[in-house]
């Protein structure tokens, strides 16, 4: 819950500490906004204060366009080309790049693949198809050591297309095959 008269006096004093915490809605304007808003503060009994920007519209309020709302700390906006790099990890992760190719998954992102890329190499120092394959192998190595599955299910689980696609990057990447690896019951 929200404290009006924290909320007031933040908004007052425009207090940068509270950027993302609450929203104002002013009620004879039909506007909400961010509490470091420059615009002449409105009067106390004209307002109401909301947690997220999506309460504030739901509630029928539209966007401030001088402080604009959507670009508040932690939103995608704010967090700009980090949001997208972040996605495409939680999705590589989550294998949706071992079912389609890189510029269909590019696309998913709503961007182009060499886009994507450069965007890679920025915040990870590397390409999309060497951070899924190094992912892969990760994944293949924690269940070489985690379970008894076959090196075919491995292979499997961990989005190699084949078991021979498996055990060379295995072997590229560790200089020895993923049966020298298995733990001995």
């Amino acid at each position: 819950m929200l404290d009006f008269d924290i909320c007031d006096t933040a908004r007052l004093a425009r207090n940068t500490d509270f950027d993302g915490v609450f929203f104002t809605a002013v009620k004879t304007t039909r506007i909400y906004c961010r509490p470091i808003c420059p615009a002449n503060p409105p009067l106390r009994k004209n307002i109401s204060f909301y947690i997220s920007a999506a309460a504030c519209e739901r509630a029928g309020y539209r966007p401030c366009l001088r402080c604009r709302p959507e670009t508040t700390p932690n939103s995608p906006a704010w967090n700009g080309t980090k949001t997208t790099i972040t996605r495409a990890i939680t999705l590589i992760e989550n294998g949706v790049l071992d079912s389609m190719n890189i510029t269909d998954f590019a696309g998913k992102l709503g961007i182009g693949p060499r886009h994507l890329n450069r965007l890679f190499q920025q915040y990870t120092g590397t390409s999309v198809s060497q951070f899924a394959k190094t992912m892969r192998v990760q994944k293949a190595k924690r269940l070489l050591d985690e379970t008894d599955l076959s090196l075919r299910e491995i292979a499997q689980k961990s989005g190699f297309s084949s078991l021979r696609r498996f055990n060379s990057v295995f072997k590229e990447t560790y200089r020895r095959p993923p049966s020298s690896l298995r733990r001995k019951p």
